[in-house]
């Protein structure tokens, strides 16, 4: 029987990925080129993508447990791990590739209707897992809007866990810089009505990213942000 893809980049300690796959990054961040790229494309596979599939995959019967809506696809291609490549075509910065990995843990319905993930990524000195919804459209938004409005008590309790005792960050950048109209000021979550993305996040620290029980402490984190993802669920008529 085969080993199963990214064995060999894990090495005995059982870990995922080791000081090589950020070291690897950290090399192209230098060197964010295609020449040199392609020069080191093997590296590439074996200490940054095969490690991060194989990760993906350990992660499928842990998102089952979670909600049977949400995927792990370990896919080389069109599954929960990025490019590496760059979209630089609307950006004055053209290097070609990100200085980072990651990958996004879906729903089923992902391609019908906009709907909240959960996500990993791996970067020298920033990784973190997270999960929510990234500035979705307008039309979403309002959504999200009105139902946390109309459900401010459940909105707390899905946030108040992960940022009290889980370590992690709602995030704020991008907020409109007054409350939305047509809805009270005094109404208690007003700051979070302002929202233009609806995120948990929090960092992982290299040796822990790099250590042999990363996947038991994504478990947890994806355990802790599982009410987040089943309110915005519920705000876009999903299942979860």
């Amino acid at each position: 029987m085969s080993a199963p893809a990214g064995s060999a980049a894990r090495g005995a300690s059982d870990a995922c990925f080791g000081p090589e796959s950020l070291r690897f990054l950290r090399e192209l961040a230098a060197n964010n080129r295609k020449d040199w790229f392609q020069a080191h494309r093997a590296e590439y596979e074996t200490r940054v993508r095969e490690p991060f599939l194989a990760l993906i995959g350990e992660l499928q019967p842990v998102l089952a447990k979670i909600s049977p809506h949400y995927r792990a696809d370990p896919r080389r291609q069109g599954g929960s791990l990025f490019r590496i490549h760059r979209d630089a075509r609307y950006s004055r910065d053209k290097s070609p590739y990100k200085v980072w990995q990651g990958a996004r843990f879906f729903h089923a319905r992902r391609r019908e209707v906009p709907s909240p993930s959960f996500y990993v990524q791996l970067q020298p000195g920033a990784s973190f897992v997270g999960a929510g919804l990234w500035q979705p459209e307008p039309a979403v938004q309002r959504r999200i809007r009105q139902f946390l409005f109309d459900n401010p008590a459940s909105w707390q309790a899905a946030v108040r866990r992960p940022c009290a005792g889980g370590g992690f960050v709602l995030e704020r950048e991008g907020s409109l810089r007054r409350g939305p109209q047509g809805y009270p000021a005094d109404f208690s979550c007003i700051e979070d009505l302002r929202l233009r993305s609806w995120t948990l996040w929090r960092p992982i620290e290299d040796a822990a990213m790099t250590g042999p029980g990363l996947r038991e402490q994504l478990e947890a984190d994806f355990i802790t942000l599982a009410p987040l993802v089943d309110y915005l669920c519920a705000a876009l008529d999903l299942e979860f």
